[in-house]
This record gives C-alpha cells, sequence and structure tokens, in this order.
C-alpha cells in the first residue's frame, strides 16, 4: 500500500476519507504478488530468487522444476528438462558439471566453483577450488562417493607421497596402495568433499582401515554402498516420523530427548527441532516436591492442634487468628501447586537460519507486526516511546518481515511530530546498527553504556562511525525535547500542521481515525539506500457516546488494521517504555512458534520482564524476579505461563478466538496377553461408541451443511483458506463474529499471513479507516471472544486465560541477554498506584463470569493452570485476613492476652518443623530458580506492604465498581524521573494507600513499648509469654521496614497529614482498645476482707 508519507484521516460513519499534505492526486499502484509454482517431480513449492522472481530451470518452455530437482537432474540425471528434452544450462547460484559451456562471468565464481565460506577472500583457495572442481569433471562420477576418495583414484605418484597407507597405526604389508582409504574431514560440518589440492596446508586425518572388514563399509563396492545408504535414509525418515506423531500424540510436548538415537544425529540440521526442554535436575525438583508433601502434613498437623485447642480467655483473637491461617494455607497450596513442573527452555537459532534462510534463497521467516501502544506524551515522554521503535526498527530480522504500528490513544501531535523525526533518525541508526551489530539497539541505553576502547581493541572506523553518531543523536534529542517544550502550551485554535491544515486530533475524545505511513514499502529508505522496515501511526476514532476500553480497545484496533495493512500472522506487542534489548528476540519466539513439529499448537511466546533504572536494593521489588524466574518457569511445564501485557509475541489465528489444532489420536494396538473373547468385547464397545459418534457427526455436518454457502460478497480471492474454517460459519456468523469488513473477514482466514491478490490500495486504505473506526465492534465478539478481552483494567490476564481455555499452550523463553527491558515506577507512591491498578482488573474478573473457578471447564484448560488463574484473581483477598494478622501482635501485646495457648513439648514440636518446612520450601525454590535471596526477601516485605495498602484498596474499589456501579479510572504510572537517577526514590506523593501500613506500623511500635513496659513493672514471670507477642510484633514491622525507611530518608517532603491521619487513628485504636477490652471479663468479684470486723 503506497501514501506517498501522506497521513490519512477519515471516519466511515461519517463517511470522510482525507489525504492531510497531498501536493497531487494519490495514484494507486497494485502490488505485484508471486504466485506460487509447484514442482512437477517433487511437487515442493518452487523458490523465490533474491531478484523476486520464481525459479525457471529451463528457458525454452519453462517447465516448472525446483532448484534441488535441477541441480540433482545435472549431477546425477541426463542433465536435460524433462519436457523439452533441452540440456539444463548452468544457472547463477548453482556449480559447475561435466560438459557446461565455458564461462566468462566472474561475479559467481563462488558457486560455480563451488568455493567453501572462509576460503572465498584468499585467491589460491579459489585458483585450488577451480583446479579441482575441473579435476573431477575429467574424471567423471566417479571420483566423488559420498566424500571417500581412493588412491586409485588420483595420481598414484603424488598420492603415494600425500597419503599415508597406514592401518590401525600401523602400515599392512599384505595390502596394496590402492587397497587403503582416505576420509576427507568436512569443511564447516555441512559438506564432504574430494581431496581438494595437494599443496593444502590442512593436515589430512586418515582412517585406520581393517583388512577383515568388508572393504565395502569403507566406501568401496558403490552398487552395495548406495543401497545401505537409501537404507539408512529410509529408516531415518521412519524415525522422523515416528517422533512427530508422537509429538502429536503428546501434545506437541517434546522435550528433545528423543534424538538421542543414533539415527538421527544423521539427520540434516536443519530438519531438526528448533528448541527443547531443560526439565530442572532431579536432585533439585526431588527434594523440592518432597518437602511440600512434608509441609501438607504438618499443616494438617498445626491445624488439627490449633482447632482442638483454643484460647478461652481470648477467644476472638484465637477465631481470627484461625481464620486468617486457613485462608494463609489455602492461598499457599493455590500458588504452590503450579510450581511442581518447573521448566527451562533451550531454543537453536542456528537450526532455526539453516531451516528457513537458505543461502541464495529468499527468507522463509515468518512476518511479524510489532505493536507500541502509548497515551499522554506528557506521562510517557516521547523520546522514551522513540527509543523502543527505533529498537524495533533495527531489529536482527529481515526488514520485509518486519513492520511497527505505534498507537496514539491520545491522538498528540506532539507523538505524531517525535515519530516523524524518529523515521529520519531511523535512516541513520538502522544501517549503524546492522553494521557494527551493537547491542542493544535503543540509542539512549547503548549510548549509557561505558566502553573501553583500548581494553576491548576496537576498530578505529567503528570509534569514528560512533561518535559520529552519537552527535547525531544528541541533535535528535534535542529536537525532540524541543518539541516537549513546545507542546507544554496548547495554541487556543489548536495544532495546525505544516501546510496549515488543523490537527484531527485536536478534541481527544472527538476526532476521527489517522493513520500514517512513515516508512517501510519504498516510502522511505535508508542513507544506504536499503529498505527500512515499516513504521505505521495509528490513532483510532473516538466519539462521544463510545465505549472505547481503554488499552484492550486500542490494541484491537491495532490487530484490525495490521490485518489490512500487512496481515503478518505473529503478533508482539511492548509497552512504550519497554524496548527491544536483543535484537535476536524474534528469532527466540519464532524456533517455538515456527517448529513444526510443537509449534502448532502454541499461542503466544511470553518474555519476563526485566528492567533498567532500578535501585541496587530494589527497594520496592520492581523486578519482581520470584515471579518471572519462579513462578513462571513453574506454570511453563503445565500449559504455559500467563500473558503480562508486554514482551510477548501472539499467533493471530489465537487472538481470533479459533481453537487450537486438535491432536490425531494414533492408531489402535492390538495385544495377545488378553483372551480373545475379551478382545471382542472391548472391540465391539468401541465400535459401537464410534458407530453412535459417527452419527452425532453425520447428523451436526447434515445441520452445518444447510448454514454453509459461499463467501460471495468477500470480492477477494484468496488462496490458502483453511477450509474447515471456512465451511464452519456462513457469512452472516463471519461478521457478527469480526464485523461487516469483507477485507478484513479475508484476511482472517489466513492462517499464513499475506495479503488478497486482487485488493487495490485504494480499497484498502478506506477498509483501514473503517476498522478502526469507533462503532466497527458493535453487535461483534471483539472483546468477548475475539482479540483482547473486555471487562478488567488488566486485559491481560483475561486474554491470556481465554486462549488456554480454547486449548491452546503458551511458551516461556529467557534468552541469555534478556530480549526486552523496561522502566519501571521506583516511586512507592507510583508503585502503590501500579500495584492497585493490576489488584483492581483481578477483583474484576474474581466478579465477572470468566472467573477461573467457575468458567471454562470442558474445555483445553488443565487442572493447575486453572489453579494459577484462580489464584491470580484471589490474591486481593488476602487482604483482609493480612490486615488483621498483622494487627493482632499489637493487640496482645496491649491486652496481655495472646492467640495460642500454653504451649506443650508437642506443640513446639509442630512450630518448629511448620516453620522450618517454609524456610526449606523457599530455599529449594531459590536455588533451583537462580533468584537470591535478597530478592527474595524483598519479594517477602513487598507482598505485606502491597497486600496491606493497595490490595486492600483494590477490593473495596471493586466490589464499588461492580456492585455499585462506581467506576474508578487508573493512573498512568510515571516513566522517567524528573531529577537524575533514583531521584525519585524517596519521593512520597500524597495518596490515601500510605496509611494503612503506616498505622499498623505505628499501632505494632506502641505495642511493643507498653509490652515491655508491662514485663519490666510485673517481673521476671511475665518475661516468657512476651517473647512470642514480641516475635510476632518484630515480624510485622521488619516486613514493612522499607516503607518505614522511606519514611524516615526524607522527612521533608513527606505530607503532614499522613503522619497526622496515622497517629490520630492508632491513637483513638489504642485508647478505645484499652477501654473496652473485650477479653477481660466484667463481673464482680469479692474478696475476702483481712480486717476483722467483729
Amino acid at each position: 500500500m503506497e501514501t506517498k508519507g501522506r497521513l490519512i484521516a477519515g471516519s466511515r460513519n461519517r463517511n470522510e476519507f482525507v489525504l492531510i499534505n497531498a501536493d497531487e492526486i494519490a495514484r494507486v499502484t497494485s502490488v505485484k504478488e508471486l504466485s506460487g509454482q509447484i514442482c512437477q517431480i517433487c511437487e515442493d513449492e518452487i523458490e523465490v530468487t533474491v531478484d523476486r522472481e520464481p525459479f525457471v530451470a529451463c528457458n525454452e518452455c519453462a517447465f516448472p522444476v525446483c532448484r534441488p530437482c535441477y541441480e540433482y537432474e545435472r549431477r546425477e540425471g541426463n542433465q536435460a528438462c524433462p519436457q523439452c528434452k533441452t540440456r539444463y544450462k548452468r544457472i547463477k547460484g548453482s556449480p559447475r558439471v561435466e560438459g557446461d559451456e565455458e564461462e566468462e562471468d566472474t561475479d559467481d565464481l563462488e558457486n560455480e566453483f563451488d568455493i567453501s565460506a572462509t576460503a572465498r577472500s584468499e585467491p589460491h583457495h579459489i585458483a585450488d577450488a577451480m583446479l579441482t572442481a575441473r579435476l573431477n569433471i575429467c574424471l567423471g562420477s566417479q571420483a566423488i562417493v559420498s566424500g571417500f576418495v581412493t588412491t586409485s583414484e588420483l595420481d598414484p605418484i603424488s598420492a603415494a607421497h600425500k597419503i599415508p597407507l597406514l592401518t590401525y597405526h600401523e602400515e599392512d604389508v599384505g595390502l596394496s596402495s590402492d587397497k587403503h582409504a582416505l576420509i576427507i574431514p568436512p569443511f564447516h560440518g555441512k559438506r564432504i568433499h574430494p581431496m581438494p589440492f595437494f599443496d593444502s596446508p590442512m593436515t589430512l586425518q586418515p582412517r585406520a582401515l581393517d583388512p577383515k572388514k568388508d572393504l565395502a563399509v569403507y566406501g568401496y563396492g558403490t552398487i552395495a554402498w548406495k543401497e545401505r545408504m537409501e537404507e539408512r535414509k529410509k529408516k531415518q525418515s521412519e524415525k522422523l516420523q515416528v517422533f512427530k506423531h508422537q509429538g502429536e500424540k503428546d501434545g506437541g510436548n517434546n522435550d528433545g530427548d528423543e534424538f538421542d538415537d543414533p539415527d538421527l544425529p544423521m539427520m540434516d540440521e536443519g530438519r531438526q527441532p528448533l528448541s527443547r526442554k531443560l526439565p530442572i535436575p532431579s536432585s533439585k525438583i526431588n527434594p523440592y516436591r518432597l518437602i511440600i508433601l512434608l509441609r501438607l502434613v504438618i499443616l494438617g498437623l498445626f491445624f488439627h492442634y490449633r482447632i482442638l485447642h483454643p484460647v478461652s480467655d481470648a477467644y476472638g483473637l484465637w477465631l481470627t487468628s484461625i481464620i486468617c491461617e486457613i485462608w494463609f494455607a489455602v492461598s499457599w497450596i493455590f500458588d504452590q501447586f503450579p510450581k511442581w513442573y518447573p521448566i527451562e527452555r533451550e531454543t537453536y537459532l542456528d537450526r532455526l537460519s539453516l531451516r528457513y534462510e537458505k543461502e541464495g534463497k529468499a527468507s522463509e521467516l515468518a512476518a511479524v507486526d510489532i505493536f507500541v501502544s502509548t497515551v499522554d506524551p506528557l506521562k510517557e515522554p516521547p523520546l522514551i516511546t522513540a527509543n523502543t521503535v527505533l529498537s524495533i526498527l533495527a531489529v536482527d530480522y529481515p526488514v520485509d518481515k518486519v513492520a511497527c504500528y505505534v498507537s496514539d490513544d491520545g491522538a498528540a501531535m506532539l507523538t505524531f511530530e517525535a515519530l516523524s523525526e524518529t523515521s529520519e533518525f531511523a535512516r541513520k541508526w538502522v544501517p549503524f546498527c546492522k553494521k557494527f551489530k551493537i547491542e542493544p539497539r535503543a540509542p539512549e541505553w547503548y549510548f549509557a553504556q561505558k566502553v573501553d576502547y583500548l581494553k576491548d581493541k576496537v576498530d578505529p572506523a567503528f570509534v569514528r562511525e560512533r561518535r559520529a553518531m552519537k552527535r547525531e543523536y544528541e541533535e535528535y534529542k534535542v529536537r525532540v525535547n524541543g518539541l516537549v517544550a513546545m507542546a507544554q502550551k496548547v495554541p487556543e485554535d489548536g495544532w495546525t500542521m505544516q501546510d496549515g491544515t488543523p490537527w484531527p486530533g485536536n478534541n481527544v475524545k472527538d476526532h476521527p481515525g489517522m493513520i500514517q505511513v512513515f516508512s517501510g514499502h519504498n516510502v522511505v529508505h535508508d542513507i544506504e539506500g536499503n529498505e527500512l522496515p515499516r513504521l505505521v501511526y495509528v490513532s483510532r476514532e473516538k466519539r462521544a457516546g463510545f465505549e472505547h476500553h481503554k488499552k484492550a480497545g486500542a490494541m484491537n484496533a491495532l490487530v484490525r488494521v495490521s490485518a489490512i495493512i500487512t496481515n503478518a500472522p505473529y503478533l508482539l506487542n511492548v509497552d512504550c517504555d519497554h524496548y527491544i534489548n536483543n535484537s535476536k528476540a524474534l528469532r527466540e519466539a519464532m524456533c517455538f512458534m515456527m517448529d513444526p513439529i510443537s509449534g502448532k499448537k502454541v499461542c503466544y511466546v511470553q518474555f519476563p520482564q526485566r528492567f533498567d533504572g532500578i535501585d541496587r536494593h530494589d527497594r520496592y521489588s520492581n523486578r519482581n524476579v520470584v515471579f518471572f524466574d519462579i513462578n513462571m518457569k513453574g506454570l511453563d511445564g503445565i500449559q504455559g505461563p500467563i500473558y503480562v501485557g508486554t514482551g510477548c509475541v501472539f499467533r493471530r489465528q489465537a487472538l481470533y478466538g479459533y481453537d487450537a489444532p486438535i491432536k490425531k489420536k494414533p492408531p489402535g494396538k492390538t495385544c495377545n496377553c488378553l483372551p480373545k473373547w475379551l478382545c471382542c468385547c472391548c472391540t465391539s464397545r468401541k465400535k459401537n461408541k464410534k458407530v453412535k459418534s459417527n452419527g452425532k457427526k453425520k447428523k451436526k455436518n447434515k445441520e452445518a451443511s444447510k448454514q454453509i454457502h459461499a463467501l460471495e460478497n468477500i470480492e477477494e480471492s484468496i488462496e490458502g483458506i483453511d477450509n474447515d474454517k471456512s465451511e464452519s460459519m456462513s457469512q452472516k456468523k463471519f461478521e457478527k463474529k469480526f464485523g461487516q469488513s469483507p477485507v478484513f473477514i479475508a484476511s482472517t482466514l489466513m492462517e499464513d499471513g499475506g495479503l488478497p491478490k486482487e485488493a487495490t490500495s485504494a480499497s484498502l486504505l478506506k477498509e483501514a479507516i473503517h476498522v478502526i473506526s469507533c462503532g466497527y465492534e458493535d453487535k461483534t465478539e471483539w472483546g468477548k471472544e475475539v482479540g483482547w478481552i473486555y471487562g478488567s483494567v488488566t486485559e491481560d490476564i483475561l486474554t491470556g486465560f481465554k486462549m488456554h481455555c480454547h486449548g491452546w499452550r503458551s511458551v516461556y523463553c529467557i534468552p541469555s541477554r534478556p530480549a526486552f527491558k523496561g522502566s519501571a515506577p521506583i516511586n512507592l507512591s507510583d508503585r502503590l498506584h501500579q500495584v492497585l491498578r493490576w489488584a483492581l482488573g483481578s477483583v474484576e474478573i474474581l466478579l465477572s463470569r470468566h472467573c477461573p473457578i467457575w468458567y471454562g471447564y470442558g474445555c483445553g484448560l488443565k487442572p493447575l493452570e486453572r489453579f494459577s488463574y484462580i489464584n491470580s484473581v484471589v490474591y486481593p483477598l488476602t487482604s483482609i485476613p493480612l490486615v488483621a494478622y498483622c494487627t493482632l501482635p499489637a493487640i496482645c501485646l496491649l491486652t496481655g492476652k495472646f492467640i495460642v495457648p500454653e504451649i506443650s513439648n508437642y506443640a513446639s514440636l509442630i512450630f518448629m518443623a511448620l516453620f522450618i518446612s517454609i524456610a526449606a520450601t523457599s530455599v529449594l525454590e531459590m536455588q533451583w530458580g537462580g533468584v537470591g535471596i535478597h530478592d527474595w526477601w524483598r519479594n517477602e516485605q513487598f507482598w505485606v506492604i502491597g497486600g496491606t495498602s493497595s490490595h486492600l484498596f483494590a477490593l473495596f474499589q471493586g466490589l464499588l465498581k461492580v456492585l455499585a456501579g462506581v467506576n474508578t479510572n487508573f493512573t498512568v504510572t510515571s516513566k522517567a524521573g524528573d531529577d537524575g537517577e533514583f531521584s525519585d526514590l524517596f519521593l512520597f506523593k500524597w495518596t490515601s494507600l500510605l496509611i494503612p501500613p503506616l498505622t499498623l506500623l505505628i499501632i505494632n511500635i506502641i505495642g511493643i513499648i507498653v509490652g515491655v513496659a508491662d514485663a519490666i513493672n510485673n517481673g521476671y514471670d511475665s518475661w516468657g509469654p512476651l517473647f512470642g507477642k514480641l516475635f510476632f510484633a518484630v515480624w510485622v514491622i521488619v516486613h514493612l521496614y522499607p516503607f518505614l525507611k522511606g519514611l524516615m530518608a526524607k522527612q521533608d517532603r513527606l505530607p503532614t497529614i499522613i503522619v497526622v491521619w496515622s497517629i490520630l487513628i492508632a491513637s483513638v485504636l489504642s485508647l478505645v482498645w484499652v477501654r473496652i477490652n473485650p477479653f477481660v471479663s466484667r463481673g464482680i468479684v469479692l474478696e475476702v476482707c483481712g480486717l476483722n470486723c467483729d
């Protein structure tokens, strides 16, 4: 689609379609699509050459033959076309054979004389290779027998001096010189050549020959050897088919260990799996599972003792503690058992290249559409978004396979102008990244790295270009920051574009849809003349009275518009502050998505979130290492990790709500171990079941056939449409599901992506504006069954949950170099608001029809995966028992009561065993997850801080929103600090979220003071019961210590209202409790008077 670099705006409802900055009438040109031809010999698809033309073997009749068959016919056959019998001529890229005509072309010497890649730069290697090729042509086909060269086929005089005639390191006198064999080692492990030249500096390792063995073993007896090789290849092929069949039987969950068979490694490496599982060693996982089981037993004994031994004088405290402890145990079970099968994964990028990027052919890697979402450029600085876009445009992936879509849901002209500057800077940045293969490819973070030029011995040319590029980037930053400064003051009449046209998005809540293609598709090239990846600006239409569904609605608009423009089969979504840190991240994901054995059932590949700009101590657990390195690895061993909202590569078909491919069951097996009559009974029952099921299927097919009719109204003719899907619903059902866009409906049926051949650029432009209109989703299944799911501010959990319910599985990929990196709010107030939004989304899901407690039974969701989703939506409920449990120590210290009666030896053993099992479980988790104790402890601390503040508020806000209809708006967290590194670490902004943890801190501190003072007054006997109470109070304070440290570090910036309200509430509660004290008997106590009144 060609837009001549103009902004396209319009609204289908208002029948508007405008080209802004149009100097001339846009001419629409059709895109030439190469139709795939099939080889008439092997029935494989004929390749497309580098010039984007189909391969033609015969110039006389153009009989369709693929390159491998063409080269085999020239090398082993009669060297003629099967149809017209014309002798094949050598085509550029193919090696010479006997009988070829002399050529004067010097542009294809490497392929003509089959020169190895490492030797192409050395002239004497080229000459020797040419001489060897001539020698092979003269000797004929018997000069080479799969890499085995005998001395009888070479000059005996020269060979006698060059080839040692040895058997088992000793010369055998009984054998003549022509009975010894020599194997030349392969070049780069791919090809075994004949002896290339006699003056080669490479040392030749002779292979020992045993006189007692048949000479055919060493390559003699050509017919027998060929038969043996054919049998070997057949055996390998059968084993591969068996492995594929087993992979389908296991649902694609293959570890890769099946390839330990000695026959399979002999296959071409490009046909082997692209990834494999790495199970946790049994020495680590077995003790971990044993401790979990022991902990369950200990928990049973613990609750048995606690329930049967109530505290009579503090029954209310005892009952409260029992309820809290039971809830903690249940939530622990939901969190623990999904980590029963943790695994890790390993990818093979070299095999991916061998399979899909063959030399001399166009890349067969699948295309990827990348989504970047942003809303407010003042809270999400354009420079951060620009760095993310630049890292995407410079990714290590074929240029024509990448398209970047930036969703501007705020319709800000600042974002538009910043992208315009970014596309211009990308013309210099992208070739620099690919030339020197730098990492990361986000310039802000790349130039922040310190490079020691003397230590690393950097090339002076690189130093020169790096410094020039840094100057270019600094100038680019000045221009972008100038735009930001200018955008601070909005003109009264709104923004206008360079040609005087008013900016269509001046009214953020009422504006047409806008699309601008900045680069790609021959729009803009880099400074070296190479094509750049496609960069598209999209702002969906917004009108009053329509529900736009925030980020989820914006992502669904990108799904539709990308399907119209590029329709890549895979999608990657990243937040605007998450740049690509590993340029091979897309290749890592394709190792799972494009794996022919297990990739068909993968709906998405989730990468862990890693962050920059976090303080060394990670005070508020921003890195969330425990979740990403322990919990997610556990889920990967079940049905896959949950979707976390960014850094995820999707299969487009899975987002469309289609079910996962159904695995084919293997044919039934019979056994001889049971009596025949029993087998007959079993088989007869099975047959009856099959007959019934077939009858039901026939009825369903008859009913479906009545409803099915051709999609005649879809104007575009499409190849590659899945017939099963197209026959499963009528045109009306398609429109009800996907909306009234025939072009988009057609694209949903193309599993491998691509665009309709008959579609023109004009029609695609109109459809692109149509699918981002505000009313397109009305009366469709968008947000319900298709795309990102609506109904929660955490749309990521719902979207992944729906996919798993359709039978798909996901994959967790942790490359050695982090794939993505982003920024996190290090300020406590912003961090608590972020956690509040996540918890609020979980409460919304808990109270909706999509709650995993009751939704999705009888589908493809596995039980332990359901446990994980239940835990992800019920964890805000833990805030109530957590707040109550953190208050109990202070109450016990103020009243002198305790939640546990006098402890016996049996009870002390149970308590000790429980604490030891908790510690052992944590230590073993850290061991197999690779998590440090510091990260684990920070996670525990913030669990208490967030649970007593954000989770508690989210629970009440969710109840108000669902039950009372009171809507709450979440705040976009800040993506950058103001005053330098870690400047906002101790900054506290006013928020009511800070009151509950501060109140708990003050209450427990007061309780400790009162308890210690009471023990001092009452003497030695009161110190024993005090230790248990002090332990629980100190436990609360230690967990809230990061919160307390933040309060004390910057007292001058702490709002006074927080201190006042917290002290007031704590004092009132303490005084009221002392006055009421419901656990002390109020009956009249009569004491005997000591005086004798008589």
